[in-house]
């Protein structure tokens, strides 16, 4: 895991453990950084992470509030955009377009391809989803959750699709993060996940694209983004 996420993850431990109360504004990024023995840069990223996942939310001229989650989503809205890995800010809206148009054929190939012993690795990261989701462990949670799409790319067989999810690793995992600021919302896309592993392990290639394609309509839908399926 990288420096960024076990950032955020023991900002989310504290935020749960209510060193940090809702409501309460976290220490400046400076005090924060140095605190926790990170660069600023690391930090920013982290406090990202926690912003589309519900956490925190940024109040101009004031800091960073941890957001009141009991009741549903934060107050304000996650970011609606999201810098690719060259620095292009690029809307969720388009985000989940790129998506349906590159995963459900990813999942339909790695139904195709699926091996004996690519089955358990499958599995094996949808397992920790789930530990994750069950420990409201939002930031392990969301990583798998990248690994679980980052997989199937590699399963599908071709390096193109893979080097694509790769490429655009950043704004994919923000748009992946973001249904999470709904905690009454985090346990729809293991399901979703689910049955998704159970096409591609049966090889049902239709299954897994039309499974594929239904779990991006709705975790747009969790995440009140609308794009237009192509």
């Amino acid at each position: 895991m990288s420096m960024p996420n076990i950032a955020a993850q023991t900002l989310q431990r504290q935020i749960l453990s209510g060193t940090y109360a809702p409501g309460e504004m976290l220490p400046s990024q400076r005090e924060l950084s140095e605190s926790m023995g990170i660069s600023r840069a690391s930090l920013r990223e982290a406090l990202s992470m926690l912003e589309a996942l519900g956490f925190i939310r940024s109040v101009p001229g004031k800091g960073t509030l941890v957001a009141e989650r009991q009741s549903g989503r934060i107050v304000a809205p996650p970011l609606s955009s999201q810098a690719d890995d060259n620095g292009r800010a690029l809307p969720l809206a388009a985000i989940y377009q790129l998506r349906y148009v590159l995963e459900p054929a990813a999942a339909a190939l790695a139904a195709r391809h699926i091996t004996a012993a690519a089955t358990p690795r499958l599995w094996g990261v949808q397992a920790r989803f789930e530990d994750a989701l069950n420990n409201l462990d939002l930031v392990s949670a969301a990583h798998a959750d990248f690994e679980f799409h980052q997989l199937i790319a590699e399963l599908s067989g071709n390096p193109g699709v893979l080097q694509v999810v790769r490429q655009f690793e950043s704004p994919i995992s923000h748009s992946l993060r973001v249904p999470f600021a709904d905690p009454q919302r985090i346990w729809p896309p293991a399901v979703e996940h689910r049955a998704i592993a159970a096409a591609i392990s049966a090889g049902d290639i239709d299954g897994a694209r039309a499974g594929m394609q239904q779990h991006l309509v709705n975790a747009a839908a969790r995440a009140d983004i609308h794009f237009d399926p192509p």
